[in-house]
């Protein structure tokens, strides 16, 4: 075997392209160039903790935007400083031999975080100066780095005063982000809650960025936590929640909006860590379901990705998602029992939302649903008060279904409307969420076959009217059936199944629509078959309870008789809430035209004609 070289089997050191880390750092863990500020605002955040526990002082950053002239950015703290030694673990973390450990280094290394920070820089600038004085001691050290790779470092005879400054001369597409506008907006977005005083360099004197953060301590006072909610949702908020979590550190209000947010709009928080803003639109900080409100939050103890722009979705994170999603579900649970009209309107407001999301969401369902309503027989209804009243629910499946089945339900059972968005999956889950109820779905056919047909003595004049009454309508397509209805006052009923529904409402649509819909509707009328079922039919069930319908079945006259059936048929679809189609207004007019004629004792050839009909004859 050959004697292996030397030359090939000894370590190599790997080489840092700095450009390609700042191109992987731009496109891949930044969002953008504009979070050199934020960066630099942060490490020099840091210095001042760090120097308050050396010396107890520090506690100014300072701010001189690019002159519209020209020249350089600076940026000032008075924090601890780096000593040489440290200047020279900096370069080390800046010039780590992987990429990979850049990224990977701990957010709570303090030269970790200081030197990512200084990459972010090389996004606005092509040059890097830190000047710097320790408070711990040791001369001042000045670091100029390049975004090719290459670095300098020099001790500094000049009496530096302690803390560091960096100094930017903008790349040649960079400098609007260095200026005093862009700058001025930045520092508020990242920095207005930073508990140093942060102050901005302009030409007319110092302005102060830093302020309270209203939202850390709403009682101290309402008004102002009420009036920054104002101006982050755009509206008063309809409540304001207090939310913490000591063990984190974690602290902050929800406000609960005033609106329905769009649908599918997933929660959203805009998350501060240690008063530095994070994230204007955190979505794993509440549970999913607290769609309803948006929350401001400042947190100690959660830990951030390193691009500074998410959390790191670990067990803390978990642990105040799981606290201040309690937090909510208590005000909800309080606002029942104390301001239960509040909640109504707090309800009425996110009612479709929460009933989208408690189908999938049990946490949810388990506290909201009893606040939930629903349609039903007896009137709009609480979830709570139904399920406490009835131990047997019944609904329907859609709006039609539900109209045709209340028109024929007894007074004492309760009928719940299911067609609404959600409605339906809210009833089936009923029986999950209290083990005491059970739900029934119903459906038209069967709720017409469960009504009791005329007694014995009636039933040849009851089958008699059944065929009379089936023959006038059957130009429409309406059978006819007559059975006892537990409601005097209620003549007849419209009664047709979904599948009949969808059939007559294709069967109009063709009838307005040009041959290639029409066409298409032919073909689906084929394939689905219903045409060839004889028991597909919409059905007039006539009351024999009713007056009315008894009387008619006594009625001799056939005229009389078919405008009568004919009337009773249009005012069942009126009452069904169904549409007229032309027919359907003709046979009207035509009905009522010949009843007029008939009780003023004329015929239709003595009628007038209409302005607009050359036929003077009234169609039978």
């Amino acid at each position: 075997m050959a004697a292996e070289d030397p030359a090939r089997t000894e370590s190599q050191q790997f080489q840092v392209d700095l450009r390609g880390v700042v191109d992987l750092l731009s496109r891949h863990i930044y969002s953008g160039p504009r979070v050199y500020l934020r960066e630099l605002l942060q490490n020099a955040r840091d210095a001042i903790a760090a120097r308050r526990e050396v010396d107890g002082h520090g506690g100014t950053i300072r701010i001189r935007p690019l002159p519209a002239e020209g020249g350089e950015f600076v940026l000032t703290d008075d924090g601890v400083g780096l000593t040489a030694n440290e200047v020279a673990e900096l370069l080390a973390t800046v010039g780590r031999s992987s990429k990979r450990d850049i990224f990977d280094l701990p957010r709570s290394d303090y030269l970790g975080q200081f030197g990512i920070g200084l990459l972010s820089c090389f996004m606005v600038a092509d040059e890097i100066v830190i000047r710097s004085r320790s408070a711990r001691g040791g001369r001042g050290v000045e670091w100029v780095g390049s975004a090719d790779g290459t670095f300098r470092v020099r001790e500094l005879d000049d009496d530096l005063p302690l803390g560091t400054s960096v100094h930017l001369v903008p790349r040649f597409d960079a400098g609007d982000l260095l200026r005093a506008d862009a700058v001025r907006e930045l520092a508020t977005t990242f920095a207005e809650f930073l508990p140093t005083t942060v102050l901005l360099e302009l030409p007319g004197g110092d302005v102060r960025i830093t302020h309270e953060a209203p939202f850390l301590d709403p009682r101290q006072d309402p008004a102002a936590t009420a009036a920054y909610g104002r101006e982050l949702i755009g509206a008063a908020p309809l409540d304001v929640i207090e939310l913490a979590e000591p063990a984190t550190g974690t602290r902050g209000v929800a406000y609960v909006l005033p609106f329905a947010p769009p649908p599918g709009a997933r929660q959203a928080t805009r998350m501060y860590l240690g008063r530095m803003l994070l994230s204007e639109r955190a979505d794993d900080v509440l549970p999913e379901w607290a769609f309803f409100v948006r929350a401001v939050i400042d947190s100690t103890g959660l830990n951030p990705t390193a691009s500074r722009e998410s959390l790191v979705d670990d067990e803390a994170l978990a642990l105040v998602r799981q606290q201040l999603g309690g937090a909510l579900r208590r005000w909800v649970l309080e606002l029942g029992l104390s301001a239960p009209h509040r909640l109504a309107q707090f309800v009425a407001v996110h009612e479709v939302g929460l009933k989208s999301l408690i189908r999938h969401d049990d946490e949810l369902a388990r506290f909201i649903t009893r606040w939930l309503t629903v349609e039903t027989t007896h009137g709009t209804m609480s979830v709570g008060d139904l399920v406490e009243r009835y131990e047997r629910i019944r609904y329907a499946e859609t709006v039609d279904e539900f109209r045709q089945v209340a028109g024929i339900s007894r007074a004492e059972q309760i009928l719940v409307n299911g067609g609404y968005l959600y409605d339906a999956d809210l009833i089936r889950r009923l029986p999950e969420l209290y083990p005491a109820v059970t739900v029934e779905r119903v459906d038209v056919v069967g709720e017409l076959d469960r009504l009791d047909p005329p007694p014995l003595d009636d039933r040849s004049a009851a089958v008699a009217l059944e065929d009379r009454a089936a023959s006038v309508l059957a130009e429409v397509g309406c059978a006819v059936v007559v059975r006892t209805i537990d409601q005097p006052e209620l003549p007849s009923l419209y009664v047709a199944d979904p599948t009949v529904l969808r059939r007559i409402d294709r069967t109009r649509t063709k009838g307005i629509t040009g041959a290639l819909w029409g066409g298409v509707l032919d073909r689906i009328d084929g394939a689905v078959g219903e045409d060839r079922d004889d028991d597909l039919a919409a059905r007039l069930c006539l009351n024999w309870g009713n007056r009315v319908v008894r009387s008619l079945s006594a009625v001799a006259d056939d005229a009389v008789f078919a405008r009568t059936v004919q009337l009773l048929y249009i005012q069942a679809l009126l009452a069904g809430h169904r549409p007229l189609g032309d027919a359907d207004r003709a046979l009207m007019t035509g009905a009522l035209s010949d009843l007029v004629a008939l009780s003023a004792g004329v015929t239709a050839l003595e009628l007038p004609p209409l302005a607009d009909d050359p036929d003077p004859l009234t169609p039978s």
